[in-house]
């Protein structure tokens, strides 16, 4: 059955949707920073994880925008 498909490259393949991936990194950053408030048992250790991870999201969706603006990355 495999022997019959098309041997194609990744990069062949059409691309995701970069908005709806941009929106859901920004929902899930502000999902972990409301984490913090909801729960009244969060300890410093976790506010650290849930703001860096929130950070790391933001950045990598600030950092994929500069290099689309200045044309490094299609």
């Amino acid at each position: 059955m495999a022997e019959h498909e098309p041997v194609i490259a990744p990069d062949q393949r059409k691309p995701g949707h970069r908005r709806s991936g941009r929106i859901g990194a920004i929902v899930v950053a502000i999902s972990l920073v409301l984490m913090q408030f909801c729960n009244n048992e969060v300890t410093g250790v976790e506010r650290i994880w849930l703001n860096g991870i929130a950070g790391v999201l933001i950045l990598a969706v600030i950092g994929d925008e500069v290099l689309r603006r200045n044309g490094l990355r299609s």
